[in-house]
């Protein structure tokens, strides 16, 4: 990598295409960043000093020897700026008659443009820099809006085509064909620019003469519409990051692909290429490792695609949850419990095993092995290697060979817990507000008399998680005679027996008050009554005169009791 202090003479050096990857994102500039833009071009020429405009950075491709040009780059970072200049000095020379000053800096010899756009914009942009007149252009698109500000605002005695030319200065940094172009797009994105790994992979696997594979393998399943753009973009907590679901599907596809026996992945570079941080380069380290063909992998990327926008679904917290074992609760689960790790075996299954009651009872024993590791507060350490290596690797599309996978970990950190485990869990764990939430909604779901019920269930993300008996129990709670009692109570009251979900949070005089007041409520404060009288994981515990470690307890062993039918193991 080398970097210099750059003129656009430099940049465009008469003998130099460069190339805006053919399939990147729409130019965008809009009238704030052209009106500021041109205030600097007429600072310019009136101070007649140099002008920092940032850093462009270059990447060397290899001779097309179908170009009469020996210099072929791409450009990792400056698309918007160069193709702003280009649109600016057009229009000044266009307005100045001197048409050919800007031939000479802004095409190479045999008079071909430069800049070559991306499919977006490539018609509009080659139609404005070849104009030998100032004119009128039908169309839409930022490239046409931006000649259509410059045409109506440059004010020909404000601006010097040849000091501007001169004073203008970059810091142009060139990469080398083998250069990892994604270590600069982290350092641009830690800028505030945001560049996904779709993007960069959707210019590795298509070039400009694969206008039609990529109409049917990428734009029609990720760019289709708004709608499908929302659905690719948005934002979803993996672990302590957040990605965009774009990024967690091409994760999860990597993951499935390194697992293909056929392709006898060594173990190394299977550590290797599993590390989201870097999904760009492990995508071009296994295709060119590994002599996978890029078209049939793209095919291979559609066909999970599609699967994974049928099925994988982060709305389902947000309204009414089936009793249905499948992939909606697995769902639930997957974005209500933040448990992303799964994601790669679940769209294994989903696309594998095509028979539909065999997926139910694959994703049936997958809720139980999920949750019963949650209520015991099982570790979560070796999920992406369970998910994402051992279950694919194993080919685990039976539920038979599922379990049988998971039981060959019963001494080791990922074991199924227990009937044992799992009433201990209920009576002593303390756990994270999410996850006793998802428990219990999860629990409610199953066995939720609907027919009984006047309102439905609503989604998981709609309620809120209370202590039944306060932390602060002291101030209006009977009171215990030792330090002993004190410190059991406390314990006691952190546990899933003194968790109930209520469709709306108390108001915290009604939160902290004595059992009676804190069902019935007082005056215009509602209590749990209101609140969870149609809670069946709740609503018989409602009618109890008190509440206390006693109580507690035997609503622990209540909720184990349904917990063990709902998660056999």
């Amino acid at each position: 990598m080398e970097a210099r202090k750059s003129t656009i003479n430099d940049i465009f050096n008469g003998n130099r295409i460069i190339e805006i990857p053919f399939f990147q994102r729409a130019y965008v500039w809009e009238e704030e960043q052209w009106e500021r833009l041109l205030q600097d071009m007429e600072m310019i020429t009136e101070n007649n000093k140099p002008y920092f405009l940032g850093s462009i950075i270059l990447k060397q491709q290899p001779t097309d020897t179908k170009k009469t040009v020996g210099d072929l780059r791409t450009i990792v970072d400056g698309q918007q700026r160069l193709t702003t200049l280009n649109i600016f000095f057009k229009v000044l020379c266009l307005k100045n008659n001197k048409n050919s000053s800007f031939d000479k800096v802004f095409k190479v010899m045999d008079n071909a443009i430069a800049l070559e756009h991306n499919h977006n914009d490539v018609e509009n942009f080659n139609k404005i820099v070849s104009l030998n007149k100032e004119i009128d252009i039908a169309g839409e698109g930022n490239v046409i809006k931006a000649y259509d500000y410059f045409r109506k605002n440059i004010i020909l005695e404000k601006l010097d085509f040849q000091r501007i030319l001169n004073q203008i200065m970059f810091v142009a940094i060139d990469l080398g064909i083998e250069e990892d172009e994604q270590q600069i797009f982290d350092t641009i994105n830690s800028l505030g620019v945001r560049l996904t790994t779709a993007e960069l992979l959707k210019n590795f696997f298509f070039k400009r003469e694969d206008i039609n594979s990529y109409q049917n393998n990428w734009k029609e399943i990720f760019e289709k519409d708004t709608e499908t753009k929302s659905f690719w973009d948005r934002e979803i907590t993996a672990g302590r990051m957040k990605r965009n679901n774009i990024d967690i599907f091409f994760y999860s596809f990597l993951q499935i692909k390194l697992q293909d026996q056929k392709l006898k992945v060594k173990a190394d570079d299977k550590k290797n290429l599993s590390k989201v941080e870097s999904l760009f380069y492990s995508y071009k380290e296994f295709i060119k490792k590994y002599s996978i063909s890029k078209s049939n992998l793209i095919k291979e990327i559609k066909k999970y695609a599609i699967v994974y926008r049928e099925n994988i679904d982060f709305n389902v917290i947000d309204r009414e949850l089936t009793d249905e074992y499948g992939i909606e609760r697995i769902n639930s689960i997957i974005f209500g419990l933040d448990n992303t790790t799964v994601i790669p075996y679940v769209l294994y299954v989903l696309l594998n095993v095509p028979d539909q009651n065999e997926k139910r009872d694959i994703f049936m024993y997958l809720e139980s092995y999920l949750m019963r590791r949650v209520v015991t507060h099982a570790t979560t350490k070796n999920y992406n290697r369970l998910f994402s290596e051992e279950l694919i690797l194993n080919e685990s599309l039976t539920k038979a060979k599922l379990k049988e996978v998971i039981e060959e970990k019963s001494d080791k950190v990922n074991f199924m817990p227990s009937d044992s485990e799992l009433k201990t869990g209920f009576f002593e764990s303390k756990l994270t507000n999410k996850h006793s939430s998802g428990i219990l909604y999860l629990i409610e779901s199953s066995i939720r008399n609907r027919i009984a019920h006047s309102t439905a269930l609503l989604g998981l993300n709609r309620y809120s998680l209370e202590h039944i008996m306060p932390k602060k129990w002291e101030n209006n709670w009977e009171k215990v005679n030792t330090e002993e009692e004190r410190l059991n109570r406390n314990r006691n009251l952190l546990t899933l027996g003194n968790l109930t979900i209520i469709t709306s949070s108390l108001n915290t005089s009604i939160r902290d008050a004595d059992w009676d007041t804190k069902k019935e409520g007082k005056k215009d404060k509602k209590g749990l009554k209101q609140y969870s009288s149609e809670i069946d994981i709740f609503s018989e515990f409602l009618k109890r005169s008190e509440w206390n470690e006693k109580v507690i307890a035997e609503r622990a062993e209540f909720l184990f009791d349904k917990a063990r039918t709902i998660w056999k193991c």
